[in-house]
């Protein structure tokens, strides 16, 4: 069942009740049949449905109270279509296969000992996030099938909508005969919670931020329990020279304008020299229509005059707004060059009909998450056959991209023997 606390007046004492709650859920959670597990996700999904209605109003009161940008403000708006879409992703997450069901390697000794390395759910969880309130219902769902409990803080802008959709989502999962606290809420949004929960070592086994750059900073720094995190989005598309102009044009506009405020938007553009006095100018109109604003180096604003002159620093902004910084570069080595100096390994994308170039770029480029002739806006665990995500981590240790059930897994070694001893 999805457990709503009561506004704490010590947080670390909350904190470790919870937690310990959390720690007999998960060990009841990882022995429950993936059918169960599966039919909870589709109960809550139905419920999701159920409660359209109150949700929406829910929702409205937040954004009612909310003072962004219009970009920060999609994020946070719900609608019938969005939310269809989140009780769609977690039948989705009910759909795939059981993560736990796994035997990731065998082998047998010359001694005829029989070792497995088989999956299993990491333990407790801990999601910090802010603004999206589909947020988490995704990492509900994705802790569910998984077989991990999970402690879900939302942001305050957030509030009164991922009250209404928890709320919705209990009435699934305890219909479903899941433990009591799999999922747990506390009904606060001050920050010291935030604390106890970075501090929460032997209640919490893996902290997972989702929010702007504050948030992600603030984790790292202060956490003592070990972290899944994400850089920032500084996601750049780079359209070589021998890119269809077209497919480019279309293509960027999805990167950068489909939504602006989400992680993977396409914040700069990279356009080889080769093709710039040609296409850029198009690129400018494409995009200026759809409202979007610019930030360009001196080889750009020499094509395309009007354009506002980046500084420095616009390289290494998250816009997270309607607004693209643009540089121009000769061919693939130096557009990695800039990826190299400016992005975070998130998302990279090229846009060419060579293959060669296409590949060779691939292949070089850090990222997470690298895309040839396609949107950055693809970087989404619904897009690559997760249902959903939990987040997209930027790390380089366990899990990278989108986050879904299998990447919420560890593992554990089974040994067969025969009355083997060891000499």
């Amino acid at each position: 069942m999805w457990r709503m606390n009561a506004e704490p007046a010590n947080f670390t004492a909350t904190m470790e009740a919870m937690g310990q709650k959390a720690r007999a859920a998960a060990a009841a959670l990882a022995r429950l049949p993936a059918a169960t597990r599966d039919s909870a996700l589709r109960e809550a999904a139905a419920a999701l449905r159920e409660a359209a209605p109150a949700i929406l109003t829910a929702n409205a009161r937040d954004m009612a109270h909310f003072k962004g940008t219009p970009a920060f403000g999609d994020r946070l708006l719900l609608n019938e279509a969005r939310l269809e879409a989140m009780a769609r992703g977690l039948e989705d997450v009910a759909n795939l296969p059981d993560p736990l069901a796994r035997t990731l390697a065998e082998w047998a000794r010359p001694n005829g000992l029989r070792i497995s390395r088989i999956a299993q759910p990491i333990g407790v969880l801990g999601m910090i996030y802010e603004s999206r309130p589909n947020v988490g219902a995704d990492a509900a769902g994705i802790a569910i099938k998984s077989g991990n409990a999970i402690i879900l803080r939302g942001g305050s802008e957030s509030f009164h909508s991922a009250q209404a959709i928890q709320q919705a989502m209990a009435a699934g999962l305890s219909k479903a005969g899941l433990p009591e606290h799999a999922v747990q809420v506390p009904a606060t949004t001050d920050r010291r919670f935030v604390a106890a929960m970075l501090g929460a070592v032997g209640q919490i086994d893996l902290i997972i931020p989702r929010g702007g750059k504050g948030l992600v900073e603030r984790v790292r720094h202060e956490a003592r329990v070990p972290v899944l995190a994400h850089a920032e989005g500084l996601n750049h598309t780079y359209i070589h020279a021998a890119a269809n102009h077209e497919m480019a044009r279309s293509v960027l506009a999805n990167a950068k304008m489909r939504r602006p405020g989400v992680c993977g938007a396409t914040e700069t553009l990279l356009i080889d020299s080769a093709i710039t006095p040609a296409l850029l100018p198009v690129l400018v109109q494409d995009l200026a229509a759809l409202g979007c604003e610019f930030r360009a180096d001196d080889r750009a604003r020499a094509i395309c005059p009007a354009l506002t002159a980046a500084t420095p620093a616009d390289f290494h902004t998250e816009w997270q707004d309607a607004v693209l910084n643009i540089a121009v570069v000769d061919g693939p080595e130096a557009a990695l060059a800039h990826v190299l100096a400016h992005g975070s390994e998130h998302t990279e994308a090229i846009i060419t009909q060579d293959e060669q170039v296409a590949e060779a770029y691939l292949t070089a480029c850090p990222a997470a998450v690298t895309l040839w002739n396609a949107s950055t806006q693809f970087c989404d665990g619904g897009e690559f056959g997760f249902g959903a995500e939990i987040g997209i981590a930027t790390g380089h240790i366990h899990a990278r991209g989108p986050i879904g059930p299998e990447q919420l897994t560890t593992f554990r070694y089974v040994v067969r023997g025969t009355g083997q001893t060891r000499p």
